[in-house]
C-alpha cells in the first residue's frame, strides 16, 4: 500500500515550518505516525565538524551512517536531485503519512500556507492537486480555506481528506 503524502508549499517566511511543527503532535494524537521531508534548494550540511560521521566524509566517503539504539541518520553525496518518489521507495516506511515541506513541483496532493497581505499571488493557483489554504485572514478561494491557529481543524481536515486511520 502507498504511504500518503501531502505537501505544504508557499512563499518562503509564510510560516510552513511553524505550522507542521504545531500539526504533528495533532497527527500524532490522532494515532497518525509521521515522516518528513523538507526540500532546500541549496546545498546544506547536517553533519558537525570532529563528529567521526564528519571525519569519515572528509575522508571521501560517499555516504555515513550513524546509528544508536533510537536512531539512524545518514548522509550522502548524491549526483543529481533525487525525486520525491525516490525518496519515498529508498527511506520511508512504517508511517501513515509523508509530510514534504517545499517540492512545489511534484504533483501530490498539496495545501499552500499564504499570507493575505502578500502582494505576490499564491504560488498554487491553478495547481490541480491544491487541497487548502491555510492563512492569517479570510480569503476567497476555490478550496477550503483554513486558518493559521485552526490546527485541530486542519488535522481532521488532513485525516478526512487523504482517507488516513490512525
Amino acid at each position: 500500500m502507498k504511504i500518503p503524502v501531502l505537501s505544504f508549499v508557499g512563499r518562503s517566511g509564510t510560516g510552513k515550518t511553524t505550522l507542521i511543527e504545531r500539526l504533528i503532535p495533532r497527527l500524532r494524537e490522532r494515532g497518525i505516525r509521521v515522516a518528513t521531508i523538507k526540500h532546500h534548494p541549496h546545498d546544506f550540511d547536517m553533519d558537525h565538524e570532529g563528529k567521526d560521521s564528519y571525519r569519515h566524509k572528509l575522508a571521501g566517503a560517499k555516504l555515513a551512517m550513524v546509528v544508536s539504539p533510537g536512531k539512524v541518520g545518514l548522509v550522502e553525496d548524491i549526483d543529481r536531485e533525487i525525486g520525491l518518489d525516490e525518496l519515498l521507495s529508498r527511506h520511508i516506511h512504517d508511517v501513515d503519512l509523508v509530510i514534504t515541506e517545499g517540492f512545489k513541483k511534484e504533483g501530490v496532493p498539496r495545501i499552500e500556507v499564504y499570507n493575505v497581505g502578500n502582494p505576490e499571488p499564491p504560488v498554487s493557483l491553478g495547481h490541480g492537486s491544491l487541497l487548502a489554504y491555510v492563512t492569517d485572514a479570510p480569503m476567497d478561494a476555490p478550496v477550503p480555506v483554513l486558518q493559521r491557529d485552526e490546527i485541530s481543524k486542519l488535522a481532521d481536515f488532513i485525516i478526512e481528506k487523504l482517507g488516513l486511520q490512525g
